[in-house]
Order: structure tokens, then C-alpha cells, then sequence
């Protein structure tokens, strides 16, 4: 997959910030994700894993908000690592609408429900507090296309393995991806939950 079969706003910004073609992962977990499958996407870091995601979020929702209800979900390790990636994708979206949320740890839940609320597109969260937000009916997930797990690492680390596998109970239909730097045990215990009927996509590099 070329970049040139991506969507408007899209090839606007990749040409904006100097991205000339796909990385030799990205030419082939590009397909692969478009085509709706779901995935474990290992590869080493530098590998193109998270501009991939990006990408392909970006052309999952066609550059252009919707509604209110987040139609994207990427979980993340802690603020550091919600705020980075909030920061990479306001740099993709800058020219289009797509609203771009980022939901961590912090006393004030309240404030954040209310954000969520008047609507986004992209929200991406620590477990801890996503799943603190839809106990309290923070979150709606009817229209989510996309539920993600960015360098599921942290996963084996941390209790955030089970706030992770309880949302999916509550999703009608979408596409699931796990970007992981390597398989382990823990992350692959996934494939009992959601990651049933999931692919392996790997790629060692050079």
C-alpha cells in the first residue's frame, strides 16, 4: 500500500511533515489494517509501528469528525505516553476536524467525562482511567470502529491487563490491533479475549 491511496487531509499532511513513502513494515501492516482484520503488530521499535496507527486511523475515519461518541479507542500506559501520542496526532490533524482527546490519570474525572461528552472522534486513555469513565457512563462505545493497544508492554508490567479485557465485553462490533515491540505470554493470553480470530503480523527488520 502506497501513500498515495490514502484520503485527502491525509496525504496533505504526510506530505506537510516530509513522509515520502511507506516504511517496509508499514507497506505491509498498512493493507493488512485497512482490510479490517484483526491484529498483533510486532516489530522493533523504529519500525514505523506507531505513524502506522496513526495513518490508519486517520483513513478509518476519513479525516472528518462524526457525531459525538469516540469512534477510535487507544489505551496507552500513563499520561506521558497519552499526552505523546495527543501530540503526534493533533500534527496529522492539524488541517482537518477530527477531534483528538486524551484521558489519563488525575483527579479530575468529572472535567474529563464532560469533554468526552461534548464529543471527540480519538480518544486515547490509560486503562485505569477509561475504565474508571465507563463505570460512571463516561464513555460511549456504540460507535467505536477502532480499539487499540499502543506498545503493549505495559500490559505484562502492571494490573492494566484486566481494565484492558473487560471494555471489549461492552462493544458491539469493531476492529481490534495490539502494537507490541516483541509477543510475550501475557499479551498473547489476548488471543482468549477479544484477539480470538486475530493475525500475527511481525517484521524483525535488517
Amino acid at each position: 500500500m502506497s501513500f498515495k491511496k490514502l484520503n485527502t487531509p491525509l496525504m496533505e499532511a504526510l506530505e506537510r511533515l516530509g513522509f515520502e513513502e511507506p516504511l517496509p513494515f508499514q507497506k505491509k501492516i498498512l493493507p493488512k489494517i485497512k482490510s479490517g482484520s484483526n491484529l498483533f503488530i510486532v516489530g522493533k521499535e523504529g519500525s514505523g509501528k506507531t505513524s502506522a496507527m496513526i495513518i490508519s486511523v486517520i483513513q478509518k475515519l476519513k479525516g472528518e469528525a462524526f457525531e459525538d461518541a469516540p469512534r477510535a479507542l487507544i489505551f496507552v500506559e500513563d499520561k506521558t505516553a497519552a499526552v505523546e501520542l495527543e501530540e503526534k496526532f493533533k500534527t496529522f490533524t492539524r488541517r482537518t476536524d477530527l477531534r483528538v482527546y486524551a484521558a489519563f490519570d488525575e483527579p479530575n474525572i468529572d472535567n474529563q467525562k464532560e469533554d468526552i461528552y461534548d464529543g471527540i472522534d480519538i480518544l486515547i486513555a490509560t486503562p485505569k482511567r477509561l475504565f474508571q469513565l465507563f463505570k460512571i457512563t463516561g464513555v460511549n462505545v456504540s460507535q467505536l470502529q477502532m480499539f487499540i493497544v499502543e506498545d503493549a508492554a505495559f500490559l505484562i508490567r502492571n494490573s492494566a491487563y484486566n481494565d484492558v479485557v473487560r471494555i471489549p465485553q461492552s462493544i458491539p462490533k469493531c476492529q481490534y490491533l495490539v502494537f507490541a515491540d516483541r509477543m510475550d505470554p501475557k499479551i498473547e493470553r489476548l488471543k482468549d479475549t477479544f484477539m480470538e480470530y486475530s493475525q500475527v503480523v511481525s517484521y524483525k527488520g535488517e
